[in-house]
């Protein structure tokens, strides 16, 4: 069992725990609830709802922390207070005996619990779901470590001068030695590896199948060769190698190879709301979907859910069916009364197994019904699958296609957003509008699919470079927009004219021709400004400055010096 699993174990057995200290209280409660109908002379659908959902409620957690004969107890209750409510019936001398078997069962079955071994049956495996982590930005977490390894020092010194541009750390070595030597106390986080050394009787890929044996995983690895071989991407591939490319090799399309080859490990994770009246079972799925990579937060309340779902921005909510005041089916109804919410993923987590209940909840636009007690492979994977599809979807809404950042009118309202919530927050905010430099004359000379190549590699440097925080989007044409976050503006200028400089440098190719690029940029505070539209309008009057005086340059607008 891995550290990892170890823990989750021990987290859930404290779960079972707190639930079996809980148990005294919770069943007075039901016995209160059966007095209650007891006393009633007349049916009353209060009373008989607050009764099937004490039950319902016991069932359901019993069976999630694995107390199957809690469970079956608790679901004759369920059944007898079910069968009140269809029928309106009131309670009667018999009906009142087999609940008081019922709860009779249930407190002895409650201190057999207290004498033994919480620990689970079958202990507790984590979900082999592969999910991405929290990515907190290069800068944040350390810029990826890549290790070129090639006998020729000039392609090498080429490729670490090019790749650091894009903001990866590099490491060079010239044989094979140094370089397995270097592995085996630091391995990277890719490998860039030529095919051929002369000066060895050991091949690139045979270095690296070794090195991999070694570690017991694969190194993400990119080969070079002199030859566009056959045997050469056979012996590639056999060392687990997926991408192979042909002397001399261009940085940028390297580049582009890198980011596939570490796109898993920066991957924002899946965002999850959980609403459910009982705090214990929603930490336990909560639990669950935290050990399979995904951010979790929970509602106890459905009445918070709305402002929740705002603060959160989830890819999916969880919703318990039977809450007291607001049920699972009436929360999902408001949420779709909000324009922004009808495409939300929801799904309903509760233990009722009646097909003909779960078809009518399903009724007001929800996706799914997740049964509990839950099997946590399978959790993980339906919430997955359905939280995957809506990032797609709003993926291709929101985000440009050729350059992958927030397309013109989501980054207005992403900035707008923010710029909304300053006054609570006093978060400093500093705008940056940045435009190519004679990027017309890239087009009419080199061709649309050079300047696109322009625009690739632009939009690289600034997601590689900025803060995971930071907005960046493209607003129209070869001009971006930024916003970055509590950032003095002395800072920001330093920032955006070290990137200025490092584009600078990107060399592009087009047939047999390269050519470089560079870009303008204005910035502005919002400490200076009372709306988006001034902040947005002095940030671009800066670079307009910035152009005026000679391109290539990072102005900063007056009133914000």
């Amino acid at each position: 069992m891995t550290q990892t699993s170890s823990n989750l174990q021990v987290k859930i057995l404290q779960l079972r725990a707190n639930f079996i200290k809980q148990l005294p209280k919770r069943l007075l409660e039901v016995e209160e609830c059966i007095k209650q109908a007891e006393n009633s002379t007349n049916y009353d659908e209060l009373i008989m709802g607050d009764l099937f959902r004490a039950f319902h409620s016991l069932k359901g957690a019993s069976s999630s922390f694995g107390f199957d004969k809690l469970a079956e107890e608790a679901a004759i209750g369920e059944h007898l207070a079910q069968g009140l409510i269809t029928t309106s019936a009131v309670m009667n001398a018999n009906r009142s005996r087999v609940l008081a078997d019922v709860i009779e069962q249930l407190n002895l079955e409650m201190e057999e619990l207290k004498q033994v071994d919480l620990s689970f049956d079958r202990p507790y495996r984590s979900p082999s779901f592969e999910m991405g982590q929290i990515n907190r930005g290069w800068q944040e977490q350390g810029a990826p470590l890549i290790y070129i390894c090639d006998d020729e020092t000039e392609q090498v010194v080429h490729l670490d001068y090019q790749l650091s541009c894009f903001g990866y750390r590099i490491q060079r070595f010239t044989d094979v030695e140094s370089f397995e030597a270097t592995v085996l106390k630091q391995a990277p986080d890719a490998v860039v590896m030529d095919v051929h050394f002369p000066q060895s009787s050991i091949a690139g890929t045979e270095t690296l199948r070794r090195v991999n044996e070694t570690l017991g995983r694969q190194l993400p690895a990119i080969v070079l060769s002199g030859q566009d071989s056959f045997a050469g991407r056979l012996s590639a591939f056999r060392a687990g190698c997926r991408s192979y490319f042909t002397k001399p090799a261009r940085p940028l399309e390297l580049a582009a190879a890198l980011d596939d080859l570490l796109k898993n490990k920066h991957v924002e994770p899946l965002r999850i709301l959980i609403v459910d009246d009982e705090p214990e079972v929603a930490q336990y799925h909560s639990l669950i979907l935290e050990d399979a990579g995904m951010l979790v937060q929970q509602v106890h309340e459905p009445a918070l859910a709305l402002d929740v779902l705002r603060n959160f921005s989830p890819d999916l909510i969880l919703i318990d069916v039977y809450m007291p005041e607001c049920t699972g089916q009436e929360l999902a109804g408001i949420i779709r009364m909000v324009p922004e919410y009808l495409g939300m993923p929801i799904v309903y987590l509760s233990s009722e197994t009646d097909r003909k209940k779960q078809f009518s909840a399903m009724q007001v636009g929800v996706e799914g019904f997740i049964t509990k007690p839950v099997v946590p492979s399978e959790l993980v994977s339906a919430v997955a699958l359905r939280a995957e599809r809506m990032r797609t979807l709003r993926r291709l809404m929101t985000r440009d296609s050729l350059t992958g950042l927030f397309n013109h009118s989501s980054t207005k309202e992403i900035i707008e957003s923010a710029v909304s919530q300053v006054g609570r927050t006093k978060e400093n905010l500093i705008m940056v509008m940045l435009d190519l430099d004679y990027f017309k004359k890239v087009n009419d000379k080199h061709g649309h699919l050079a300047g696109d190549q322009v625009l690739v590699a632009l939009s690289r440097v600034l997601k590689h470079r900025l803060r995971n925080t930071d907005v960046i989007g493209r607003y129209g044409g070869e001009e971006f927009a930024i916003l970055l976050r509590k950032i003095s503006i002395e800072q920001a200028y330093e920032l955006i004219d070290t990137l200025r400089e490092d584009f600078s440098k990107i060399i592009f190719s087009s047939g047999a021709e390269q050519f470089t690029c560079t870009f303008s940029a204005g910035l502005s505070s919002f400490a200076h400004y009372g709306s988006v539209e001034e902040l947005i309008g002095a940030a671009d009057v800066a670079l307009y400055q910035a152009k005026k005086d000679g391109r290539n340059r990072v102005n900063v607008d007056r009133k914000s010096q």
